[in-house]
């Protein structure tokens, strides 16, 4: 039995903390407890040394400095702030007027202003809860399908997942150990084809079933001409300008993405002041939930941390990139089952909880395989996202069910009597979206050039061609620093040779007397 366990430590650690994370224990807790029970197994075992959890401390305050993750939030307090300060509701009612005469309008406009809140906000929850609570009463009133209106509200929420200052893509990029900026970048064109394949589905729809995509009515498009323009450019400038500040700065290498962060979370506030709506009540909300979901974060990684330390001691690396590469198929057999592994692991586990128990044991194996590690995190970015529309696990659908009307209610303007959208119809509106999100996972599969662009940028060196040549100053007297030696009796090859000694010079006196130095040798 100890034979045994010695053994396979790493599987059953492995396999336990499965097993404690569907026993409903916290994620944060589930790590480090499996961690410390498998690293005092390990030490009784003898296979760990006694000291081993003497590193945890240098680990934890290593992290604490870690300035990258200090971007989540930086990020997290502009998103709150600004949905909190009414810009989502202004979007979508400025977008809702302007797409409102062509089929389907309503549902353009909540694609448009997810992918617009997930560019100044990269936070879910704020995004989906955003939308349900203004867009769908509106799509409910004039008549839109209700599997179709869920589901397009719930995927639309989830683009802040892919589309930077994704929080996620933060992670991603601490864990593969790669630039947060060339995350961003790698992630910005799958983002922006997700956005078009989401409206191509809502165009397929008002061709295929226009019934299910009415066009807003006559009487409710409330503005019209140089009114609708007007709250066009005043409803539009100040994200887009936001976004440049924010994105633009660490595209062009002017900011970090956490110096980004900032002047998007000073950006935010400015915005507020400007619209007359920043007030304590708002501001003390923007900072409580900024802190719980950073909190929530760092608790899940220092969790991490102690069972990182203990898996790998017990050589839980080398145990999985063994596993990995055996797989048939090489590269392609890896990331098939890397995205099957993802893919139904995201029906119990969140983003957060994935990239920071799953990505660490992948990314040696990828690394090992000559695969790109910013182009292997956006590919499994776009898989995790899958993690929000999971039928009936997905948050997104959580979310949304939140917001969604559970009983009929009376319409304020109408007066119609309005039913309630059940939990099947927001899960059966879910699927086409998720089936689009693994067509794009195939995708980038199949054409990994939408995301290397991000190499385009700047030149990529080979770390094994590096030479570091220090010169070093001539000290004289021999051989300069660094210069190859000088053949066996060659002149010394500094800059002014030192004069041949002359034998039969007489000696210096020490204190003896001139006379017996000057006497001829007998």
């Amino acid at each position: 039995m100890i034979a045994f366990l010695a053994e396979n430590l790493a599987p059953l650690m492995f396999l336990s903390l499965v097993a404690v994370l569907l026993l409903g224990y916290p994620v944060a807790f589930a790590l480090a407890f499996v961690g410390f029970v498998f690293g005092f197994i390990g030490i009784e075992l003898g296979l760990l040394p006694v000291n081993l959890f003497g590193a945890i401390p240098d680990r934890i305050f290593g992290q604490m400095s870690n300035e990258t993750l200090l971007a989540i939030p930086f990020f997290t307090f502009m998103g709150l702030v600004l949905e909190r300060s009414g810009m989502a509701e202004d979007l979508l009612d400025t977008i809702g007027q302007l797409f409102g005469p062509v089929r389907g309008g309503l549902a353009f406009a909540v694609v448009i202003v997810g992918a617009l809140l997930a560019a100044t906000t990269g936070v879910v929850a704020a995004s989906v809860i955003s939308m349900g609570l203004i867009s769908l009463p509106i799509m409910l009133r004039y008549g839109y399908d209700r599997k179709v209106a869920a589901g397009t509200i719930a995927a639309s929420g989830t683009l802040a997942q892919i589309i930077p200052p994704s929080l996620v893509l933060i992670v991603l990029a601490d864990q593969l150990g790669r630039s947060v900026g060339d995350m961003y970048k790698g992630a910005l064109v799958p983002g922006l084809l997700l956005v078009g394949f989401y409206c191509a589905f809502v165009v397929g729809m008002s061709i295929l079933r226009p019934n299910t995509v009415p066009a807003l009515p006559v009487h409710a498009r409330t503005l019209r001409g140089w009114k609708l323009v007007q709250r066009v450019v005043f409803s539009l400038v100040p994200p887009l300008v936001l976004i440049f500040l924010v994105l633009g700065t660490i595209f062009i290498g002017l900011a970090t993405p956490t110096e980004g962060g900032a002047m998007g979370a000073v950006g935010a506030l400015l915005l507020a002041i400007i619209n007359r709506r920043l007030n304590l009540p708002m501001l003390t909300s923007a900072l409580y939930a900024t802190a719980k979901l950073s909190s929530f974060v760092i608790f899940i990684l220092l969790g991490a941390r102690v069972f990182s330390l203990t898996f790998y001691g017990v050589n839980g690396h080398i145990w999985v990139e063994h596993l990995m590469t055996s797989i048939p198929g090489g590269e392609v057999g890896f990331l098939i089952v890397a995205n099957l592994l993802v893919f139904f692991l995201a029906f119990f586990l969140d983003y957060f909880e994935l990239a920071f128990i799953i990505i660490p044991l992948l990314a040696p194996v990828a690394d090992s395989l000559g695969i790109d590690l910013v182009w292997f995190g956006v590919m499994l970015a776009v898989n995790m996202q899958t993690s929000f529309m999971h039928p009936p696990f997905g948050f997104s659908l959580f979310y949304l069910r939140s917001v969604a009307p559970s009983r009929p209610y009376k319409d304020k303007v109408t007066g119609a009597t309005i039913q309630p959208v059940t939990s099947g119809q927001i899960y059966m509106g879910s699927i086409p979206f998720l089936l689009i999100q693994l067509v794009m996972v195939g995708i980038i599969i199949s054409f990994p050039g939408i995301v290397t662009h991000y190499k385009s940028g700047h030149p990529q060196a080979d770390p094994a061609s590096i030479q570091i040549n220090v010169p070093m100053p001539d000290a004289g007297g021999g051989n300069p620093f660094g210069a190859a030696p000088a053949p066996f009796g060659a002149p010394s090859p500094s800059t002014e040779p030192l004069p041949a000694p002359s034998f039969g010079s007489p000696q210096p006196s020490f204190g003896q007397d001139k006379d017996q130095q000057q006497k001829p040798a007998q």
